[in-house]
């Protein structure tokens, strides 16, 4: 049960800011306007799911493309700029002040470290630049964050449609019988052809949906690879110590056996002297009359074929989890270099 726990909160904690502990100065841009000197102040935690209106925060991830220092974080708060190109980002029943701490991905099972650099927060919505969803991690658990496209954008698109300049059709009917590049719409009609569902459309549509579908399935393999990795090292780990038990009592199975061994030789080797005309019914004699303690010859020789059971049966078993454990360890090995 510890151990599952402790795989869990593992888990939990890749995809969380456990502290920002940056030292790089606040750096204002186009969505977060600087108020103190030109440069963003700190902004706490617990103070970012209750800011005012007109205020934002950042969130600034800063990673050492050396890798000879960690990763850190930090908020910055500041004036509240132009956000209308970005999509507010909301996740129903979480609780904002979690979403602070956990890190944003683009898609579901993107590799830990693979997290969006900058976040803005307004104390209600999320924001990332070119984002209008996103993928978070609240306790382990991917939650999704949605969002609507913001309406400036909507309302620019609108208009752009809306200011196209119509062809008239009388110039689109008259062209020029000299002209080779103006060819006349009755030679060659293309129109009449179109249909409301092209099949190769269709087929172009269909293949691109399923290749989005086997990304967004095979996206999670880093992690899959990463958790199964480590649940192979915890199997050969496993498998390791049960076979050292398994060697151990077959050992005590071996000394026992070469005990009785050793008895049995003893008590046979009188019928095998010069002096003895028939050793066979000497041994046969011996193993019906002859005691030692309270068993007969013949019980020691019983006890000595259990005793080879029980060492075959320990060994096989420990060479069987021997080599289960030798498959997980390679297959881990493979797995954290993959």
């Amino acid at each position: 049960m510890v151990l599952c726990l402790s795989v869990v909160s593992a888990f939990a904690s890749i995809y969380d800011i456990d502290e920002f502990t940056a030292k790089d100065a606040g750096v204002p841009d186009d969505y977060i306007v600087a108020e103190f000197g030109g440069e963003l102040k700190v902004a706490p935690a617990d103070e970012v799911s209750s800011l005012q209106s007109g205020r934002l925060v950042v969130r600034q991830k800063f990673e050492d493309p050396f890798g000879e220092s960690e990763t850190s974080y930090q908020l910055y708060q500041g004036g509240k700029g132009d956000l209308s190109s970005m999509t507010p980002m909301t996740a129903e029943g979480v609780d904002y002040s979690k979403l602070v701490g956990a890190k944003l991905y683009t898609r579901r099972g993107a590799a830990a470290d693979k997290d969006v650099e900058k976040v803005y927060f307004d104390g209600k919505a999320v924001y990332a630049p070119g984002l209008s969803s996103a993928i978070v991690y609240i306790d382990g658990k991917a939650v999704e964050l949605k969002g609507e496209a913001p309406a400036a954008a909507e309302e620019e698109e609108e208009e752009s449609v809306a200011a196209a300049p119509a062809v008239p059709s009388s110039q689109a009917e008259e062209c020029d019988e000299y002209d080779p590049d103006c060819e006349d719409d009755d030679d060659e009609d293309y129109s009449k052809y179109k249909t409301s569902a092209p099949v190769e459309d269709d087929r172009d549509y269909a293949a691109s949906a399923a290749a989005s579908d086997v990304g967004d399935r095979f996206g999670i393999a880093d992690e899959v690879r990463f958790w199964t990795a480590v649940g192979l090292s915890a199997l050969a780990v496993t498998a390791a110590v049960v076979g050292i038990m398994q060697h151990s009592k077959a050992n005590e199975a071996k000394d026992a056996y070469d005990n009785l061994s050793g008895l049995n030789s003893q008590i046979l080797s009188a019928c095998h002297d010069p002096g003895e005309a028939n050793p066979a019914k000497c041994e046969e004699i011996m193993a019906s009359q002859v005691r030692q303690e309270a068993w007969t010859l013949r019980d020691l020789q019983r006890r000595m074929e259990e005793d080879k059971k029980t060492q075959d049966s320990y060994t096989s078993a420990r060479n069987i989890w021997f080599g289960v454990s030798a498959a997980a360890i390679a297959g881990a090995v493979v797995l954290f270099v993959w």
